[in-house]
């Protein structure tokens, strides 16, 4: 759906009242327009936790137009299905497609050249192409780890 309204007369639709009963849990969830027009502006809202959060903020339930009591998470439920094909990802659906940058890593040491600064996944997929390991991601991650500790051990006994 392109549109709160959309929602809203789907809601409408599906539990009866008006679309004015629904309008303003449609316009919370999508929100995140106001800071990127992009379908990804649903990964802050459109799974679970968007669901039991709209859910804090509104209440469990609302009273529509026509009387009936409707809750708050089938609302949400079916707006995360009109814009999901159907289904309701979790957070960690959303936060696990998120391709790491070197700026979300704060922490690192500069002066460490043990340190990967960049993007785990692209560095091993070099090693892989360079043919410096034949070890899957976890593998070759947990052994680089573990190097790091040894190496730093050593500086530290020297």
């Amino acid at each position: 759906m392109a549109h709160p309204l959309h929602h809203a007369e789907s809601s409408a639709r599906k539990f009866g009242g008006v679309p004015d009963d629904y309008q303003f849990v449609h316009d919370w969830f999508d929100s995140s327009k106001e800071h990127l027009g992009l379908f990804v502006h649903r990964a802050q809202k459109h799974h679970t936790v968007g669901i039991y959060d709209a859910e804090r903020v509104f209440g469990r339930s609302l009273t529509n137009s026509a009387g009936r009591v409707v809750p708050i998470r089938w609302i949400g439920e079916q707006h995360v299905r009109e814009d999901c094909q159907g289904r309701i990802p979790s957070l960690a659906d959303w936060l696990g497609r998120i391709q790491p940058e070197p700026w979300m890593a704060n922490g690192r040491i500069d002066n460490d050249p043990t340190q990967i600064c960049s993007d785990p996944r692209a560095v091993w997929i070099e090693a892989v192409s360079n043919h410096q390991t034949i070890l899957g991601f976890e593998d070759w991650l947990l052994k680089v780890s573990v190097e790091h500790v040894q190496h730093r051990q050593n500086r530290a006994a020297a």
